[in-house]
Order: structure tokens, then sequence, then C-alpha cells
């Protein structure tokens, strides 16, 4: 088969496409995707660019997310048949036999969700590990509530607009950070109540005026560094801040958050992959199963705004590592 291989860290110019074999089942609970499109996620430029999570191994194929169609289930596979279309988010972090830049993956029913019929593979490829991300950051930590207000960071990246819909979904209100009035525009299209444009104005001013002083109850830092030291005075007291980065220490201290009573909380959605915990990575998967209903009912929507052909890989990577993309970016099979 086909994949982009990297077999060195370095510049995007280290993803190299190569004809390599084709994997195999190995296990009885394990399915044979054939993927029609591989998501590209920030993750992936890190890795390639510093190095995978199992540094023994020289090759990698990376890519989280994937969607395809079952060709060949193990003899024990009781959710899908021959046919099926599917997506999920496993493999690609360096392990040998995994990934998603490639024609084929195998990979373990417990860890696949069936396609929203409703969005083309390269959408549903873009889902996954935003998805769960953000579910998990708003509903598992944050415990997100309706009638509270949440601030969510870069409301049209990746994260961040699905973090608006799931936040609207449970009923709650949102002002977000954007850097022009286009994406303003293309934010409150997700649903955003109240865009902020943080290259004109103070973020946080803006948020507490919103809420009238209080600060919101929930706020979600997509961007790290020195913002998420600037959204702690956002945050009402005992309030909830949740980031998916972490925290720079050399960009400020959590002296406000410690007098405002806030509970922080770090997301990383990658987390039972790396430790194999089969029950958290359960819950992910129920976590793409909810969310393709929604997506099928008209309730979310999945921002794709390019895709590249497999060989182009490099330069899907460069266009995502620019910082600037809207919603995500795909490679694309055929």
């Amino acid at each position: 088969m086909k994949a982009i291989v990297m077999s060195s860290t370095g510049a995007p110019d280290v993803l190299q496409l190569q004809e390599v074999p084709t994997p195999q089942i190995k296990s009885q609970t394990e399915i044979l995707i054939k993927v029609k499109a591989a998501g590209i996620n920030p993750v992936d430029t890190k890795i390639r660019s510093r190095g995978t999570f199992y540094p023994e191994q020289k090759a990698a194929i990376l890519g989280c997310d994937g969607a395809g169609i079952v060709e060949a289930v193990g003899a024990e596979v009781k959710k899908f048949k021959v046919g099926d279309e599917v997506y999920y988010c496993a493999g690609g972090l360096g392990k040998p036999d995994t990934g998603n830049y490639a024609e084929y993956a195998v990979v373990e029913e417990y860890l696949v969700a069936p396609k929203p019929k409703s969005i083309t593979f390269a959408e549903a490829a873009s889902a996954p590990l935003v998805l769960i991300t953000a579910w998990e950051a708003l509903y598992d930590r944050a415990l997100l509530k309706a009638g509270q207000k949440a601030l969510i960071h870069a409301g049209t990246g990746g994260v961040g607009h699905v973090a608006i819909q799931l936040a609207k979904i449970r009923g709650a209100e949102v002002c977000t950070t954007v850097s022009s009035q286009d994406k303003a525009r293309l934010a409150r299209q997700f649903g955003a109540d109240y865009p902020i444009l943080y290259t004109q104005t103070d973020f946080s001013a803006a948020a507490l005026e919103w809420t009238e002083g209080k600060g919101v109850d929930v706020a979600f830092d997509t961007v790290g560094g020195k913002t998420f030291f600037d959204t702690v005075p956002a945050v009402r007291v005992y309030g909830d801040l949740v980031t998916i980065l972490e925290p720079d220490g050399s960009k400020g201290t959590l002296k406000v958050a410690r007098n405002r009573n806030l509970r922080i909380s770090l997301e990383l959605m990658l987390t039972p992959a790396l430790m194999g915990l089969r029950e958290a990575q359960e819950h992910q998967t129920e976590i793409l199963s909810q969310c393709g209903t929604w997506i099928d009912e008209g309730k979310l929507n999945i921002h794709l705004s390019q895709t590249y052909p497999l060989a182009d890989a490099v330069e899907a990577h460069k266009q995502v590592e620019t910082g600037s993309t809207t919603g995500k970016v795909a490679l694309v099979m055929d």
C-alpha cells in the first residue's frame, strides 16, 4: 500500500510517500479499514518535528484520525461488517503498524464508531480528535451546565469550532476569541453569542463586561502561553479553567487563580491511548457515536477548510503549521 512515512524528525519534507506492507489483522477483535481520508492535527506536526512517543522505532506513519470502509474483520468482531463506513481516533503516535496517512489501517473494534452518514469521509476523518478533546474539556473536566457562560479561545480553530457547538448543545452561552471580522462571522455561524476580536480588545475585560463583572463559569484555553494566565481574571470565583497545553510558568503565576479558587484542569485526549486505558478509550468511542448522531441531526458541523491528496502531506503540514487555518485540514486517499 501507499503511505506517508516519517523516517526522521524535522521539517515537513521528512514525510515521504512510500510503498509499505499492508497491515494485517492479528487479533480476533481487530478491523482492517480501507482508509478514505485522514485528519491532520497539530499533534502530527509536533511529532514530526520533535519525535514520536516510541523513539525506539525508526520509522512511523502519522495520523491519529481516520475514516474509511471496513475491508475485513476479526472472528470476534460483533459491531461491524465488511462494507461498513467508520471513523475513529487510533494510532499515529509512532507505534508500529499504526497510523492513518496510509491506504489501509488495522484498528481494534472498541476504537471504531459508525461514520456519520451526512458528511464526507474527509469531514469525518477531520472530526475525532477535536470532538473528543472538546467534549472531555467541557463536559468531563468543567462539567458545563445549561445556563452557564463559557469563554472558548480560538473559536474558528479545529478544537474551538466544535467546542462552541458542544457548549451550545449543552445549553450554555458562549463568547469566543477570534482574530478578524471574517472569523467573527464564522464563529457566529458555529453558534457563538459574542465573538471577541482579541487583536483589538482585551478579551478578559470584554468577557467580564459580558458577564456583568462576574466572570465566565467555564473558560477553555486552546492557545496556551500568556493567554492561559490572561484568561484567569475572566473566570468567576470558583469557576473552571481547562487548558489543552501545559501552563508555562515563565508567562505568569497562578496567584490570581488561587485567590479566585479556580478549578484548573488539564486535558490531553491522547492519555488513554498512551497508557492503554481501555475503559477511557471506550468512553471516547462513545463520544464519537453520540457526536455522529448530532452531526446527522444537523446539530453539529465539522468545518473542513482544505483537503490534500495523500502524496501532498508535506504541503498539508505546512498549511497546518501556519496557525491561521480555520477548522480542519485532511488528506484524501483517492
